[in-house]
């Protein structure tokens, strides 16, 4: 085996998988952890807000369920057994106040590649808490997990998603590529890579 196979071996030795556990991150001003019940107003009321998903696309999990507290059930039963997202809501540690999601998908492990999602609630934009999600999940998956490639996707008209991405060192690899992301037409966005 080559020096840098050996490399590779050892520095898989110990490394959880990403569906291993369901993480608690604490940062500086907000924590990742499991999305629980007593989240479910402040998640209902997310869910609900068309302004919040206008750059989103439909099908986003959390908006197939009419009732929160079963969508909340389901986020760690199916999903996460699966092995197909980790959902962790996002906590504003100041006020102990649910302010959105942080979402890791599309896990391909003989890849060692995952990509990564966002959303906050209207009234916790432009905080930086976006950004730090962002930066909490990169070095969580690049450190404590197997994961050695993260990617994102933003539509091309979403500037503040794309920006708190350039701000945590992705690059953009493709500009305005058609997407499916449940819309009549393809959406036209953005891939980013770090």
């Amino acid at each position: 085996m080559s020096q840098r196979g050996l490399s590779l071996l050892n520095r898989y030795k110990g490394m959880k998988k990403l569906f291993d556990e369901i993480p608690l991150i604490e940062g500086e001003c907000i924590i990742l952890r499991k999305i629980m019940d007593k989240d479910a107003d402040a998640l209902d009321d997310m869910i609900h807000s068309d302004i919040v998903y206008h750059y989103e696309p439909t099908y986003l999990f959390e908006r197939q369920f009419t009732d929160v507290h079963e969508m909340i059930r389901n986020l760690y039963g199916e999903c996460f057994e699966k092995k197909q997202n980790l959902f962790l809501g996002i906590v504003f540690k100041e006020e102990d106040q649910f302010c959105g999601i942080s979402e890791i998908y599309d896990y391909r492990p003989k890849l060692h590649m995952a990509s990564i999602g966002y959303r906050l609630r209207k009234a916790y934009w432009n905080n930086g808490i976006a950004t730090e999600a962002a930066k909490m999940m990169a070095d969580y998956l690049f450190n404590q997990t197997d994961v050695e490639i993260i990617t994102a996707s933003t539509m091309i008209e979403n500037r503040a998603s794309a920006h708190v991405l350039e701000k945590n060192g992705f690059t953009m690899t493709s500009k305005g590529y058609p997407e499916d992301w449940g819309h009549k037409n393809p959406t036209m966005a953005d891939r980013w890579f770090l």
